[in-house]
């Protein structure tokens, strides 16, 4: 029973349901875990065991008194610090947000809570959720728990790298350039990143809505340890709510597609030198694919350059009008010089190129969809080098640029509005690294079921990580 916090979230709900174990014992396994590990990672920066106590010994008179019982059903799940859950505060890791309370729950939080989930601590991320790495100056440090040299990733990486720690199975973040990725890849875990909308976000704490380009580009999502559990979780999730109107009603399964189902490799750097080992990742997970039943060919794809550049540019502009007033007034020298090196790599756009820029962004997707009807899947590169220091993004200027240069495959998928999920697979000079499947919209269920082939084939990392522990 010590060992419950090792086990996924299907195996949890399961041996709970048929009483193998309780809801008490699991969240009892999980919090002594994060007592044993969390000092040393800070990746849990508020906890509150007896609330978490108490819900799980609700979860476990629900079992005993026969009642209907929801897919997560004692679950232990973690919510960023940049999404509101109900008396709590959403800091977003600003010290002048530091008493933000929330007055009620995200729609993803509710939809969470509604399947039985127990939510057992927030996460940490960086100021303003807009870093590749995870530190701030209000809960400080998040670390890499292979390597503390190593960036945990951001700006989910407080939830990335608890779920690598084992607190818990599932670990809420967002994505507006890689934010679930990114932790995932560094972690040695896999998420998948939702088509754009697909799971609903509003956030009563919120003193402004987003800017149009940030609407349409950050999703919600979450990590894990077992590919099998981003299904169980994301379909969840996705249950529309009325405060988000741009959340569409789209069944979590689409249609059955003949078998095989095609699966396009691209291995295109675009210039940027990818790492050879990287490539031979790639190759492990197409034949992982192709031994699991798919039909996989490498091919050329549309543009990923194109749009990571659009993306940079677009996005800087929004936010040189809706985030960086907040930011000079609130943040950091750290956030305020990473984006100062941003403004000097990038163009900010007068409203008619703006517009234009924008508009265009529908030719891409267009381009990328009729692609996508022939092959629905495409395995790609996620971050095209070694994973990069927890500060790598502050060194100098040109390493900040290499940041972005090597995760053109990350950033330009939130421009398309793709799902995309990561998985990872291996170790790259003794750091993990990770390979991408994009997907056609709304088709996360096929995300998954191959992430799973990948995850079958190559196996779990996060077992190595532990591993080490008692060698």
């Amino acid at each position: 029973m010590e060992e419950l916090w090792r086990l996924s979230a299907a195996q949890i709900a399961l041996g709970i349901k048929e009483r193998a174990f309780s809801a008490t014992q699991v969240a009892d396994s999980v919090l002594d875990r994060v007592t044993e590990k969390n000092s040393e990672l800070n990746a849990i920066t508020v906890e509150f065991p007896e609330q978490v106590r108490a819900a799980a010994v609700a979860a476990d008179d629900a079992v005993a008194n026969g009642r209907e019982l929801g897919p997560l059903h004692g679950v232990p799940v973690t919510i960023k610090e940049n999404i509101d859950v109900a008396g709590q505060a959403t800091p977003n890791g600003v010290p002048a947000f530091a008493d933000l309370m929330a007055s009620e729950d995200a729609p993803l939080v509710k939809n969470l809570l509604d399947a039985g989930a127990i939510i057992i601590g927030r996460t940490n991320c960086p100021e303003f959720s807009m870093r590749g790495t995870t530190v701030n100056p209000l809960r400080g440090r998040t670390f890499n728990p292979w390597d503390p040299d190593a960036s945990p990733g951001g700006s989910s990486g407080g939830g990335g790298a608890a779920a690598a720690a084992g607190f818990g199975p599932l670990h809420h973040g967002n994505d507006i350039g890689g934010s679930l990725r990114f932790p995932a890849l560094a972690n040695g875990i896999t998420t998948v990143k939702p088509t754009n909308n697909r799971i609903p976000v509003f956030n009563s704490s919120a003193q402004a809505e987003r800017g149009p380009l940030s609407q349409v580009m950050s999703v919600q999502g979450v990590m894990a340890r077992d590919a099998a559990d981003l299904s169980l979780a994301t379909e969840v999730m996705i249950r529309p709510d009325g405060r988000d109107p741009l959340c569409p009603p789209v069944p979590w399964n689409g249609p059955r597609l003949d078998d095989p189902i095609p699966v396009a490799v691209t291995k295109e750097s675009y210039g940027y030198p990818i790492h050879d080992d990287i490539l031979k990742m790639i190759d492990q997970a197409a034949e992982a694919l192709q031994d699991a039943g798919y039909q996989v060919v490498e091919v050329a794809t549309p543009s990923i350059d194109e749009p990571f550049r659009d993306w940079f540019r677009t996005l800087i502009t929004e936010m040189k009008v809706g985030l960086l007033p907040q930011i000079v007034e609130h943040g950091s020298e750290d956030i305020k010089t990473t984006f100062d090196y941003f403004f000097q790599m990038g163009e900010v756009l007068e409203l008619d190129e703006f517009i234009i820029d924008f508009g265009d962004r529908t030719r891409m997707m267009r381009d990328w969809n009729l692609f996508l009807s022939e092959f629905p899947l495409v395995l790609t590169p996620i971050y095209m080098n070694r994973l990069y220091d927890w500060d790598y993004d502050l060194q100098s200027f040109e390493a900040c640029k290499d940041f972005l240069e090597a995760s053109s495959y990350s950033m330009a998928i939130n421009y398309l509005g793709l799902p995309a999920g990561v998985i990872g697979t291996g170790l790259v000079e003794d750091r993990p690294a990770a390979v991408q499947v994009i997907g056609q919209r709304y088709r996360e269920d096929l995300i998954c079921e191959a992430l799973e082939s990948i995850q079958q084939r190559c196996g779990r990392l996060t077992d190595q990580l532990w591993a080490r522990e008692t060698s």
